[in-house]
């Protein structure tokens, strides 16, 4: 008897939208950082990208996917989604604003469409790797096929 493919919701939109994708399974039974994850699974670093969920001081929610090892600049991220300032959503409220935990959080196929942004430099690249929406789940895609499963724009929203 064969093992069933696991589907993710990410999984399930991007077979609707008809956007390749692989993915990629792998040990891991609590949340792990997404380098850790890159290098367990010998990712270049250079090619994961971690989802990241914020809070706009009008209280709306923006979704941000950017490299691994660099760190959101709120400042700039702010600006591009035409906010006062953000702040990170607090983890306790990850699941009930995605519908995702924290390690398996992914912009395609939360609760609802909050804005997405991915940081520009994703936009140069043949493929990128993220969440898949689990745990030990890790999905390889174009980037402008995240940003079309996604509804996301291209911004410079690191330090």
């Amino acid at each position: 008897m064969s093992k069933k493919e696991v589907k993710t919701n990410a999984m399930r939109i991007l077979d609707r939208q008809k956007i390749p994708y692989e993915y990629e399974e792998y040990e891991c039974e609590d949340f792990t950082d997404g380098i850790q994850v890159a290098d367990q699974l010998g990712y270049d670093h250079a090619l994961v990208y971690k989802t990241l969920v914020t809070t706009g001081k009008t209280g709306q929610h923006y979704v941000f996917v950017i490299p691994i090892e660099e760190e959101i600049d709120f400042k700039k991220a702010a600006k591009v989604v035409g906010e006062k300032s953000l702040e990170m959503l607090p983890l306790k409220e990850l699941t009930q604003v995605t519908g995702y935990i924290r390690g398996g959080c992914t912009a395609v196929g939360m609760k609802k469409q909050y804005p997405t942004v991915i940081h520009e430099a994703a936009g140069k690249l043949e493929y990128m790797h993220v969440s898949g929406g689990k745990l030990g789940m890790q999905l390889k895609l174009r980037p402008e096929d995240l940003s079309k499963a996604s509804h996301a724009s291209f911004a410079d929203v690191i330090r």
